[in-house]
C-alpha cells in the first residue's frame, strides 16, 4: 500500500541520482569527450485506494547522454579533412620552399650554365673561362642531387609517419574493440547504457577519425562497428584488424599500409583517405612522386641537350665534343609476387615524348598492357616487345623477355632514377667543344660573287662529318660535291646537305667556282658551337619540343607553389568547418556549467523537500502511535 513515507523516499533517492548526476556532469565539465547527462524522471504504478488512484511516488527512469550521432558523424568527417589537409600543406610547404627560391633554385642554376657558355662563346680559347662552365655543369649537378636527396628524406619521413600511423590506428582499433566487449557486457539484462563507457568510445572513434576517414555503425546490442577507407572493416563487434606498414611491392624504399585479419592480409593504400594517413598518401602521389620524377626529366633534358650540341662541336683538342654529362637510366621494378621470370629492359627513346608520370606495364592474357599510374590511363603502345621491333610510347623503348605469367606486373619510372647518378664526364677544359666541327671557304679562284655559311650540323653522329668536301659549278645552275656524278640543281639560298652538315650558298657563282668543307681542326677562336650551348635551354626539347628546358622549370615550380597554397586555402575551409561542427555538438552535448548550478540548486531544494515529506511522515506516524497507545 501506498504511504507518505514511502512516497517520500522514492522522491529522496530519485532526487540523490538526479543530484549525483548534476555533480558528474560539473566534474567533468573539462573532461575531452564528456557528454552531459541529464536524469528522466517516471512516475511509479499508483494504487487504487477507495475508488481513487492514488499516487506512489517517483523513480528515474533513465540517466541519458545527451549526444547527435548525426553532428558526431559531421564532427568526426570534419576532423579528418582538416588534419589531411594539416598534414598535406605541411609536407607541400618543404617541397615548395625547396625549390622556389629565386637566387638558389634550378632556375638560378641553370642561369649560371648559361652565363658561363656565353663567357665561353666570348673568350673560346681562354681555358679559364672553360674551366667556370665546367664549375658550374658541376654545381647543377650538385644541386639537382641535393634536391634529389631532399626529396628522398621526404619520403623517409612519410614511411616513419605511416609507421607510426598504422601503429597507432591498431592501438584505437584494439581498444574500440574492448570498449565494445564492456560495454556489450553492461547493457546486458536490460540495464540502461552506460554513458561514459559510451563516451570513451566516441572518443576513441574521434580519435581515429584523425588519423583515416571512418565510417561506424551501431548495432542492437550496444556494439559499434568501425570502418575505414573504402568499407574496409577495422572493427567488428569485440574484433579488430591490424594495420600494419611494410615495403611497397615493388619499391622497398616506400611504404604501404596492409589490414591484416583472420582471413590474410590486403594492401589498403589506395583505399585511404582523410586523417594525417590521408594527407601523407595525398602528398605523396600529387607532390613528392611528381617532384621526383620532373626533377629527373629536368636533369634528362638539361643533360641530352648539352650533350647533343657537345657531340656537334670541334673541343680544343680537334676532337669532336664528347659527352659533357651522363645520367641514371629507366628504372624497371617487378612486382614481389610476381610467378614468371620475364624481364623487361626500357630506355628513352624520345626526350620530347617523355611524361612526369611512372607506369605499370601489365602481363595480360592477350598480350601486355601499359597504364600511367598517376591517371590509370590506358597508354597505347606500338611494336611487338622485341629487340628489333620494341614497345614503344611515351618516350620510351620496352623490350621484354623470359616466360612472363599472366598477371605479373612491373612498375617503369622513366626519369626517377636520372639523378641520383648524374656527374659530368669532361674534367678536362680544352673538352668543351665551342667550335663547330665544320669549317667553310670560298675559293680565290672564284669569279662569281657567290657566298657560303660556315655551316652547321644536323647530325654529329655521320661517320663522315669531318670528310673534307669539295662543292664546284658546273653551270651558274648546277653543282656537284667532290665531283660525283650527280648532278644539283642550284638555287641562292638554299641549303645544301652532306655528310651530316649543312651550307647555303647564296649569290651568283661562275662557272668553276668551288667552295669547300671541311674539319676546322685550327679552330680555336671559334665559338658556334658555344653560342648554341648557351641558347640550349631557351630551346624547346620537352613535351614535343614545345617547352624549353626553363619553361618546364617554370611550370613545375609555380605548379608546387600552385598547389601549395591551395592546400593552405583548403585546410583554413576546412578548419572553419571543422570548429562549426565542434561548436555545435558542444551546444548540445558540452556541459553548461550555469545551467548545472541551477539544475543543483533546484534538485537540493527538491531534495530538501522530499526530507520534510519524510520527517512529516515520521511525525504522523509517532502521533497516531501515542493515539492508539
Amino acid at each position: 500500500m501506498s504511504s507518505m513515507l514511502s512516497t517520500g523516499v522514492s522522491g529522496l533517492l530519485a532526487l540523490q541520482t538526479a543530484l549525483d548526476t548534476t555533480s558528474h556532469n560539473i566534474s567533468n565539465a573539462s573532461t575531452p569527450g564528456f557528454s552531459r547527462q541529464t536524469t528522466n524522471f517516471a512516475t511509479t504504478t499508483p494504487e487504487l485506494q477507495g475508488g481513487n488512484w492514488v499516487g506512489t511516488g517517483v523513480t528515474v527512469n533513465s540517466i541519458q547522454r545527451i549526444y547527435s550521432d548525426v553532428v558526431a558523424s559531421q564532427v568526426r568527417t570534419a576532423s579528418s579533412g582538416k588534419n589531411q589537409w594539416d598534414t598535406y600543406t605541411s609536407m607541400a610547404g618543404q617541397v615548395n620552399n625547396l625549390f622556389s627560391n629565386s637566387t638558389t633554385g634550378i632556375s638560378a642554376s641553370l642561369q649560371d650554365l648559361t652565363n658561363a657558355f656565353q663567357s665561353v662563346a666570348n673568350s673560346p680559347s681562354t681555358s679559364s673561362e672553360r674551366q667556370v662552365a665546367l664549375s658550374k655543369a658541376q654545381a647543377l649537378v650538385s644541386q639537382l642531387q641535393s634536391y634529389g636527396a631532399s626529396l628522398d628524406q621526404l619520403n623517409t619521413q612519410v614511411n616513419s609517419q605511416l609507421n607510426s600511423e598504422a601503429s597507432t590506428i591498431t592501438g584505437l582499433a584494439k581498444s574500440i574493440a574492448n570498449l565494445n566487449s564492456q560495454i556489450a557486457a553492461s547493457t546486458g539484462s536490460g540495464n540502461n547504457a552506460p554513458n561514459d563507457l559510451l563516451d570513451q568510445r566516441d572518443a576513441l572513434v574521434d580519435q581515429l577519425a584523425t588519423h583515416v576517414n571512418v565510417n561506424v555503425v551501431k548495432q542492437d546490442n550496444g556494439q559499434m562497428n568501425v570502418f575505414i577507407g573504402t568499407g574496409q572493416s577495422l572493427v567488428l563487434g569485440t574484433t579488430s584488424a591490424t594495420i600494419a606498414a611494410q615495403p611497397d611491392a615493388y619499391d622497398v624504399s616506400r611504404t604501404s599500409l596492409v589490414m591484416k585479419g583472420d582471413t590474410g592480409q590486403t594492401d589498403i593504400t589506395n583505399a585511404l583517405t582523410g586523417g594525417t594517413v590521408g594527407g601523407l598518401l595525398d602528398f605523396r602521389s600529387e607532390i613528392l612522386d611528381p617532384a621526383k620524377n620532373s626533377l629527373g626529366q629536368i636533369a634528362v633534358g638539361v643533360s641530352n641537350s648539352l650533350n647533343q650540341q657537345q657531340n656537334a662541336g670541334m673541343d680544343l683538342n680537334g676532337s669532336l665534343g664528347a659527352n659533357l654529362f651522363t645520367v641514371g637510366g629507366v628504372s624497371v621494378l617487378d612486382n614481389k609476387n610476381n610467378g614468371g621470370t620475364s624481364t623487361v629492359n626500357v630506355t628513352r627513346s624520345n626526350i620530347g615524348a617523355l611524361t612526369t608520370s611512372d607506369y605499370l606495364l601489365t602481363k595480360t592474357a592477350g598480350g601486355w598492357s601499359l597504364q600511367r599510374t598517376d591517371t590509370g590511363q590506358a597508354v597505347t603502345m606500338t611494336g611487338s616487345g622485341t629487340v628489333a621491333a620494341p614497345f614503344v610510347a611515351d618516350g620510351l623503348s620496352i623490350v621484354v623477355g623470359g616466360a612472363a605469367s599472366t598477371g605479373d606486373k612491373f612498375m617503369i619510372k622513366p626519369t626517377s632514377a636520372a639523378v641520383a647518378s648524374m656527374q659530368v664526364n669532361i674534367s678536362d677544359p680544352n673538352g668543351i667543344a665551342a667550335a663547330a666541327p665544320i669549317i667553310a671557304s670560298v675559293s680565290s679562284n672564284n669569279t662569281g660573287n657567290a657566298t657560303i655559311t660556315q655551316g652547321a650540323v644536323v647530325n654529329a653522329g655521320n661517320a663522315n662529318l669531318l670528310n673534307p668536301v669539295t662543292i664546284q659549278f658546273l653551270s651558274a645552275t648546277t653543282y656537284t660535291t667532290d665531283g660525283g656524278a650527280t648532278t644539283n640543281t642550284y638555287t641562292s639560298g638554299q641549303n645544301i646537305a652532306v655528310n651530316g652538315w649543312q651550307v647555303a650558298i647564296s649569290g651568283a657563282p661562275a662557272t668553276g667556282d668551288t667552295f669547300t668543307v671541311k674539319a676546322n681542326t685550327s679552330g680555336k677562336g671559334d665559338n658556334r658551337n658555344a653560342l648554341l650551348m648557351a641558347n640550349a635551354f631557351d630551346t624547346g626539347l620537352l613535351v614535343g619540343g614545345t617547352k624549353s628546358i626553363n619553361d618546364a622549370v617554370g611550370t613545375w615550380v609555380a605548379d608546387i607553389g600552385t598547389k601549395s597554397n591551395q592546400a593552405q586555402a583548403n585546410l583554413t575551409t576546412q578548419s572553419a568547418v571543422y570548429g562549426d561542427a565542434v561548436n555545435s555538438q558542444q551546444s548540445i552535448s558540452g556541459v553548461n556549467l550555469d545551467e548545472e548550478a541551477a539544475n543543483l540548486v533546484r534538485y537540493q531544494q527538491a531534495y530538501a523537500a522530499a526530507a520534510k515529506v519524510i520527517a512529516a511522515s515520521n511525525t504522523l506516524f509517532n502521533a497516531l502511535i501515542q493515539a492508539v497507545g
